[in-house]
């Protein structure tokens, strides 16, 4: 392929505004005054704009998505002016969401891409954990409205409760749902697994996203 053939096969596609798919992997967002971005993300912009790490906040926003095991944390960096920004993370598919005013959904800190400035967020941690699960699942609550981009290990399951699932798994579900965490003593494979730890969602309302892979160290 020649290389204008190959740069015009490759050009981005400005189209619309808001938050758009460049391709599976790559999230395209307008950005006209702040927007909300996992750091590390940003592979490109165009216009003027600057990047702050939200290392702090108050109200009970940490600006940190914890990670359970190693303590460490993913921040939370904000795109401040006017102009257009790519981002990516680890070559995951991108999934967009429209929040309506109100509406919330639970996602697992690791697979939070982007949201828009109208969207609130806070860090919560999910409920019946011991110590031995090494401090717990804490995820991101989004409350629109507004549009989320959320990553996935290829593509995503949406299912009904009531259902199980591994956490290393789970990526997100709609905030009506209050899953809990416990030990399948059924699973015994010789061998420590993550399947042993799963996440019980109940009721009939709802639902609950799930990757075909593992995230890793969650619990």
């Amino acid at each position: 392929m020649k290389l204008d053939q190959f740069a015009e096969a490759n050009a981005p596609v400005e189209e619309g505004a808001g938050f758009q798919k460049e391709n599976n992997r790559l999230l395209r967002a307008t950005v006209d005054g702040t927007l909300q971005i996992k750091a590390g993300s940003m592979i490109a912009y165009t216009g003027e704009l600057t990047f702050t790490g939200k290392s702090s906040a108050e109200g009970g926003l940490t600006g940190f998505v914890k990670d359970a095991v190693s303590g460490e944390g993913t921040p939370i960096m904000e795109a401040e002016g006017s102009g257009t920004i790519f981002v990516a993370d680890q070559s995951k598919k991108v999934q967009i969401l429209s929040l309506d005013p109100g509406e919330s959904i639970s996602v697992n800190g690791m697979d939070v891409l982007a949201f828009e400035s109208t969207v609130d967020y806070e860090i919560r941690t999910v409920g019946g954990l011991s110590e031995a699960a090494a401090g717990g699942l804490t995820n991101v609550y989004l409350t629109g409205p507004g549009e989320v981009a959320i990553s996935t290990h290829g593509d995503p399951l949406v299912m009904r409760p009531p259902v199980k699932t591994d956490p290393d798994a789970t990526v997100a579900w709609s905030a009506d749902l209050s899953p809990s965490i416990g030990t399948n003593k059924l699973i015994e494979i010789g061998q420590q697994s993550g399947e042993s730890m799963q996440m019980e969602f109940t009721g009939s309302e709802g639902f609950v996203v799930v990757q075909p892979e593992e995230e890793g160290g969650q619990l």
